[in-house]
């Protein structure tokens, strides 16, 4: 049973959250120095995890509001100094500590971490110059990634815009500091290269501290520039340090007026190199019209000059050539046949019959009139087979008996002359074709010299 000191009204869950949040009601703008485990990001853009030392743990959360503020966002394993205060959650019933600010404890062991990552990038070729990509000539259009507010913008706008006045820009507004500007700076990064909306990157801030640049030091936004497959050209501001996002950009600038010059060439330097091209271009194309006019009088001249011989030449030989053709054709071979043959038979037919008025005088006055009779049959029947010998003999080579053989003379049929080749006539002409037997009459289809 109670005692009646401890007969007293007990407490509500709620009245004792109360009274604990009462208590610890002190512990506000606490400073609380621990290395960070277990980070994680809900789906609203709170970020809970814990902090600890060598003996203990203690729950810690920081809200989104709070978390775009902060100048980085602490990673598992790393020691931080943080600011907030103690508060007693009831619905949960867990002591969490509610963090508005993190600075960084150890700068020196940051830079280890951040040598490190260098080394691990420079192992796999991110800084070599082979790997960079080219920055274009000329761009249609400039993505600009940075702060949508302050002067970097207007510095790039205006410095694109006075080198190009109608050169195309698009913004992707990014966190450039905060523990949010990592993310922030790859999603831009990755959008800029699905859209494909320009040709080149220009990632640009204003200076800062150290920590204050610590976004563009993280794996995370190198990786991101190391995978864009559009050129990056870094414009950070004047720091001392180089960092991570200069060393795998493609370019590095130190301000954003720098950038705006590299990326893009003056119009009025452009036009005016045109205006030069075009002037050397015609002062050459004037000189090599010229100089071709000149060869060609030159060759009109030697041609002139060689063509009354080159004619002549070329008569000659076609005259000498038509002659030995007319030597050789079928037609005057056989006219010389057939002349040669009909000299013969007349001195043939001369000697017979000399012969046969000889005989028979010679018979006559030996009065042998049958002797006579008989030589003058054998010589007449002699002179008879050789008659019909070179009868036969004529008219094998006769035109007739060459037709017979199976050749064919070829007449125009407009003019009747005989055509001995084929240039002589052209495709669509009528030709008239005299064979052994019979006439054919023709059109040209086809002519081959």
């Amino acid at each position: 049973m109670l005692k009646p000191e401890e007969a007293q009204r007990p407490y509500t869950v709620t009245e004792l959250a109360n009274e604990i949040r009462r208590e610890l009601r002190p512990l506000t703008a606490l400073l609380v120095k621990g290395e960070v485990t277990g980070m994680k990001q809900g789906t609203k853009g709170h970020y809970s995890f814990s902090i600890r030392d060598s003996q203990s743990l203690i729950g810690a959360f920081i809200y989104a509001d709070d978390a775009r503020r902060l100048t980085t966002l602490p990673e598992d394993g790393q020691v931080f100094i943080f600011r907030g205060r103690v508060d007693y959650w009831a619905q949960y019933g867990t002591l969490r500590f509610i963090v508005d600010q993190v600075e960084f404890d150890d700068i020196g062991k940051l830079r280890a971490q951040l040598e490190e990552l260098k080394r691990r990038l420079e192992a796999e070729g991110a800084f070599a110059a082979e790997r960079k990509r080219r920055l274009p000539f000329l761009p249609r259009t400039v993505a600009l990634l940075t702060s949508p507010t302050g002067a970097v913008i207007h510095d790039l706008q205006e410095t694109i815009w006075e080198r190009y006045p109608n050169m195309g820009i698009v913004v992707y507004p990014v966190q450039v500091q905060g523990a949010a500007a990592p993310m922030s700076v790859a999603r831009a990064l990755r959008r800029c290269n699905q859209e494909r909306a320009a040709d080149v990157i220009v990632l640009a801030r204003g200076g800062g501290s150290f920590e204050e640049m610590y976004a563009f030091n993280t794996e995370l936004v190198a990786r991101a520039i190391l995978d864009s497959k559009l050129p990056v050209v870094t414009a950070l501001g004047h720091t001392s340090d180089r960092t991570v996002a200069d060393l795998v950009g493609d370019a590095e600038c130190r301000t954003p007026t720098e950038a705006g010059a590299r990326v893009v060439p003056k119009k009025s330097d452009l036009m005016a190199q045109l205006r030069e091209r075009e002037r050397r271009l015609e002062r050459e194309t004037t000189q090599r019209v010229n100089r071709e006019i000149e060869r060609i009088d030159l060759k009109r001249q030697r041609l002139l000059q060689t063509l009354p011989a080159l004619v002549r030449h070329r008569v000659e030989r076609l005259t000498r050539a038509a002659a030995e053709l007319g030597r050789l054709s079928p037609v005057a071979q056989v006219a010389r046949r057939e002349e040669a043959l009909r000299e013969r038979r007349r001195r043939v037919e001369s000697a017979a019959a000399a012969r046969l008025v000889k005989s028979a005088s010679t018979l006559a006055a030996r009065r042998a009139p049958d002797r006579l009779e008989r030589a003058l049959a054998e010589r007449f029947a002699g002179a008879t087979r050789a008659l019909a010998h070179r009868g036969e003999r004529l008219v094998a080579l006769s035109p007739d008996g060459v037709l017979a053989r199976g050749y064919s003379i070829t007449q125009d049929a407009e003019s009747g002359a005989v055509i001995r080749s084929a240039a002589a006539t052209a495709a669509g002409r009528r030709v008239r074709i005299r064979l052994g037997s019979g006439r054919i009459g023709a059109k040209v289809d086809e002519v081959e010299r």
